[in-house]
């Protein structure tokens, strides 16, 4: 295991956090300290796709801590320099237009702006269906961010959903590597 200290933050894409709860296993089984942290929208929304308080039980046993769940937790990130890498898996559309546009009103946006203010990598794991639309200008400001790097992307169902994005969450640990190097992980669009 490597010794580092990695955020993992979900946003509300509820059909793809069973996706992030295998990220995040395989990111608790490679580095050594993990930070559980949700969206309030995440801590508070019984969805189809399975009941918020059995969802954040899960990251608490894979992570064997509490999950940060308000703006008031998620702030200290920063100036305590808690973590060395911060994950969003997943990253909603409203989550990357936040980031692209400086509005930290969510505990997971608390997180990344606390964390971006070390110059530490900060490591997005996009899901959104407008993700090849109205949050594509939203991407493209982050592309060109310091510090901020991307899981490998693409579209998840072109004939269906042709704007959809998400991120391939098999690959978060490679990405987290990577970013904690400097680098992007290539390519970027799959």
């Amino acid at each position: 295991m490597e010794d580092y200290r990695v955020g993992f933050a979900f946003c509300g894409s509820f059909c793809t956090l069973s996706g992030a709860i295998a990220a995040l296993e395989a990111t608790a089984a490679r580095y050594t300290h993990i930070i559980p942290i949700v969206s309030e929208t995440v801590a508070a929304t019984d969805t189809r796709f399975g009941r918020a308080h059995d969802f954040m039980r899960e990251m608490e046993r894979i992570c064997d801590r509490r999950v940060i769940a308000t703006v008031k937790d998620a702030e200290p990130i920063g100036p305590k320099g808690l973590l060395d890498a911060l994950v969003i898996c997943p990253c909603t559309g409203n989550t990357l237009a936040k980031l692209a546009h400086g509005i930290t009103d969510t505990s997971v946006t608390m997180a990344a702006k606390a964390h971006l203010r070390n110059g530490r990598p900060l490591i997005i794991a996009p899901s959104t269906n407008d993700g090849l639309s109205g949050s594509a200008p939203n991407i493209g400001a982050l592309l060109a961010r310091k510090n901020v790097y991307f899981v490998p992307f693409g579209q998840d169902d072109p004939a269906g959903k042709p704007a959809s994005l998400v991120a391939r969450f098999d690959l978060v640990p490679e990405a987290v590597s990577a970013a904690l190097r400097g680098e992007q992980l290539q390519p970027v669009l799959i």
